[in-house]
Formats: C-alpha cells, structure tokens, sequence
C-alpha cells in the first residue's frame, strides 16, 4: 500500500521549517514533497535533508528525487511549478508567506506570493482528478487580517471584522489568498490565522530589527506562539480524520493563555534578554505609535488547540530557549551588562542611538514621518501631528495594561446561538455590514455561493461561511485603497473595530499607490 503525499509549501520559513523538521520525524508514514526556490541559502538548509534521502543535489532549478523526500526547486508564483509538486497530492500544507516589513517594501512581490501562489495552489488541487474531493489542504493566515484590537476590544475571535492596517499590504495579500481557499470547490480545507511566530534561534530574533517595531503601539496585548509550536501544529493537522467537523473552518491560532503579554511587556523582556534595563533605556515614547498596527488575545484560541493539542511551551520556556541560543559574545557581553552599571549605561546609549538613528533616518520610521511631514502616515498611525506632540514621556499617563482593561465581545449580526441559520440570519447580518443579501433563496448550506450588495453599491458572490464566519465582505472594499473612515459610517459591524479608537469627525482616504512611499526601503542608507 502506498504511503500518503504529504506537500509542504513555505519550508525554508521560521514556521515552514520546523513543520518539516516534524514533517522528517514522521517520515516513515508519508511522502514528502517541497517546492523551493533554488536559491543559496535554500539549497544549504536543504542540504542535510537531501543527503539523508540519498539525494545528488543539482544547480539551480529542477526535480530531484529519493528516499520518500521529492524537491522541486522552481517558484510558487510559476503554475507549472506548483501543479508539479501538487501532482499525487494527499495533502498540501500552506506554510508560505512574503512577510512584513519585506512585504511593505515590495508589495508586488507580496501580491505574487501571498496570493498569486495561493490561487495557484487552489488551481492545482482542483485540477487533480477528484483533487477537489480528495486533497487536504491546510492554510495559514495572519493574526494581520484583522488589523489592531487595542483597549476596549483587544480579545478577538473569527468572524470578527477583517480591517487589514492601512498601508498593511502583507494583511491585504493574504486576505486574498484566504479567501481563495474558503470560496474553493475544495472539499476539504482549514485556514489557520497565524498570530506572531516567535522564532526561538537568537539569530533570527535579531534579525527582526526594523522600524516597522514602532508601528506598535505598547499597550497591544499579544497573545504569541513559538516557531516550534506553529510548525507542530500544523503538521498535527495530518491527524485529524475526514470526517471530522474540523474541515472548511477558519481558526485563530495563538498559543494560549501562557503566551499572551502586552507589547510593552515583550519590548522589556526583549532588551533584558541582553542585560539592559528594558525598553525604557533605550527608546522614546513618542516614536511608538498609537493605534494601526495588529495583534489582540484570542477568545477562541482553545478551540484549534483541542483538534491539535500544540500548545506545549510557554514565555518563561521560550525566553530560556532564546537565551540559550545566544552566541558567546553576546552572552558575555549580557552578562557584563548586568554585573557593571558603567557597562550598562554604554550599551543601552549605543542601542539608543541606533534606534534614534532608525526611527528618523529610514522611510519606514515613525519619527522620520514626522520629521518629514508625511501627512497619512501621520494620520493613520498617530491621528494628527498634535497628537503626536502631545505623547508623554515613559511614566506619564501611561495607558491601562496592569490589571488588563475591560473589553466587550463584537457584534456579528446575526444570533449565532441558532442551530441552523435561515435567510432571514443572511439578511441581517448583511444589513449590519451596510448592504443586503440579493439571493432570494437559501438552502441553509454554509457553503453554498449566494449574491450580497455591499453598502457602496458592489455587488460579488459570497459564501455564508466565507461572510458570516470568517468575516469577510465584499472584495472590492478591501484595500487598497483605504476608506475606512467612510466604511465605519455605514457599516455598524465595520464600526464596531474603527471607533474605539479614531474619531468619528475624521475623515482620511488613503490612495492605492500610497504604500509606495516606503517602496525599497530597505535598501536605503539610514545610519
């Protein structure tokens, strides 16, 4: 009896890998395929893993083979490459994304990957013969999707509203890409919304410096997963039987009550780690924003954790695990810092002035916006420039976050208590997004396509999963460009997420190609 394909996409990233290292542990039950990129850096990791299989590498792109593990190094964005790997499938796992604040610099490159490629994948499961009926595939979204949740409604749930941050193009592509998967014919599939993947390898910890960490504003509350826990959990999802009721679900996929913080929290944490007071130390208040941004606690987050049963490490374990893999100069260097003030006091003055230099220096740095009178990302991330003038120093006025503040839970439109749904649920639920329900006749299928008018006059198909459960709405309202202020005022459901937190006077557009602002930041000279 042959063993099950198992198709891996995204295996060269912080949770891609390690859903193939527990991919490799259960490689006596399946089959393993990956599509890569044949790049350096992706030939090298993989090269430990081809020659346990017995494989001879090659150069550049093509199809290598042997001992249950098949590579097809080419380009998800290439079709061809993607109905390759795809071809015999039993399962496809979705690990793949171009993320932020890459995905910002280069936002075609995030379309082409973030959904292109997922719309290939669609394409090519549905292709197969019987590929529809036959072929799982598991997805992974973002905690993204769904923009920022601050005080009062930073525990969320699916279904919430999707509100993609403005100038977020990496939440918009991979919105897109979600709602490929949910409005398929395919029988089988699970969009798992990633929250943020903590990688545990200090190297890549660092990795992450960028100005995108002034986006958030400190008293986000997160609620993180390890790269660890994230891999393993998607791969878990290769025990869960067809059958079961878990199948054509969207989940939020957190890791728990003993990974949630606020960002304040983890920023301390972060400069502790290395021997340094904390955040306070090293950075000014007022270059963190104060609201369009992401991250919330999840109310339902139990939920994909009682299917799977990821939830195994905790902060205090991540951070020891972090700190373990710190390399000796820098242990040595952490440890000086916290036996020695005057060593201290330098390096805290060093880490200050290279995130002052960042944060007014680099496109993407709040005070740089500031600084260079950059209107709508102003507005977007502050509000106006007195807002941003009027930001107190560490200590003054800080936000409620200890004990967490109140919150409510949002409003869908609809009496989700029902055991079955009937038209006249349809219909309300798209009278509180603004707009109306066209089908005149429903066969109480969740997953049945039905016509919807949003509140601009867009009418699109939709399935009642897809607009009820997942909280999607019409897709020529997603960004870009970016109305929200107009969508929250005919939108109750959409104004349930925008109030909180922005003034119902305000009234900003922001354009379609205002995101290439920052385009190739990256590549600047900001120090």
């Amino acid at each position: 009896m042959s063993r099950e394909k198992v198709v891996l996409f995204g295996a060269s990233g912080t949770m891609g890998y390690e859903a193939l290292k527990e991919l490799w542990r259960r490689r006596g039950e399946y089959d393993i395929v990956l599509l890569l990129r044949p790049s350096a850096k992706n030939k090298s990791l993989l090269r430990p893993y081809e020659e346990e299989a017995g494989i001879e590498s090659i150069p550049g792109k093509g199809l290598v083979e042997a001992g249950g593990l098949r590579i097809v190094w080419g380009d998800a964005t290439d079709y061809a490459d993607v109905e390759e790997a795809v071809r015999g499938a039993d399962w496809v796992l979705d690990a793949m994304a171009f993320i932020s604040p890459q995905a910002d610099y280069y936002p075609e490159m995030a379309r082409s990957v973030n959904t292109g490629a997922t719309k290939n994948i669609v394409r090519a499961i549905e292709a197969q013969q019987g590929g529809a009926e036959h072929i799982r595939l598991v997805y992974t979204g973002t905690v993204a999707e769904t923009g920022d949740r601050l005080q009062s409604i930073h525990w969320g749930r699916v279904g919430d509203p999707l509100k993609p941050s403005i100038f977020d193009y990496y939440a918009v592509t991979k919105i897109a890409g979600e709602r490929a998967v949910l409005e398929s014919n395919i029988r089988h599939w699970a969009s798992l919304r990633m929250t943020f993947i903590m990688p545990a390898d200090y190297q890549e910890f660092t990795d992450l410096s960028d100005p995108i960490m002034f986006h958030q504003p400190i008293d986000s509350f997160m609620e993180n997963i390890t790269a660890r826990d994230a891999g393993y959990g998607l791969v878990r999802c290769l025990d869960v039987p067809d059958d079961s009721d878990f199948w054509r679900r969207a989940y939020n996929m957190g890791g728990g009550p003993s990974m949630r913080c606020t960002a304040y929290e983890y920023m301390n944490k972060s400069f502790q780690l290395n021997g340094l007071c904390g955040i306070e130390s090293c950075a000014e208040r007022q270059w963190f924003a104060l609201r369009n941004f992401h991250m919330q606690y999840y109310e339902d987050s139990h939920v994909l954790n009682e299917y799977l049963h990821y939830w195994r490490d905790t902060l205090d374990s991540y951070w020891k695990e972090l700190g373990d893999s710190m390399p000796e100069d820098m242990r040595t260097m952490a440890s000086a810092c916290t036996t020695s003030p005057e060593t201290q006091r330098s390096v805290e003055q060093m880490t200050y002035n290279l995130l002052k230099s960042m944060s007014e220096n680099h496109r993407n740095g709040t005070v740089y916006w500031y600084k260079n009178r950059c209107d709508q990302r102003i507005t977007a991330f502050f509000k106006d420039y007195e807002t941003y003038e009027s930001i107190p120093d560490w200590g003054v006025d800080m936000p409620q976050m200890d004990p967490e503040p109140e919150w409510h839970r949002l409003d869908h439109g609809y009496d989700e208590s029902k055991g079955k749904l009937d038209l006249a649920d349809l219909q309300d639920a798209a009278g509180f997004r603004g707009g109306e329900c066209l089908s005149g006749t429903w066969d109480g299928d969740l997953y049945s396509t039905l016509e919807w008018e949003c509140a601009f006059g867009h009418e699109f198909t939709g399935k009642p999963y897809t607009i009820l459960k997942a909280g999607h709405w019409c897709p020529e309202c997603v960004p870009p460009p970016w109305n929200y202020d107009e969508e929250a005022r005919r939108s109750p459901f959409f104004a349930q997420v925008w109030y909180p937190n922005h003034d119902r006077d305000e009234s900003n557009f922001y354009a379609e190609d205002c995101i290439q602002d920052i385009s190739c930041a990256d590549q600047d000279s900001w120090q």
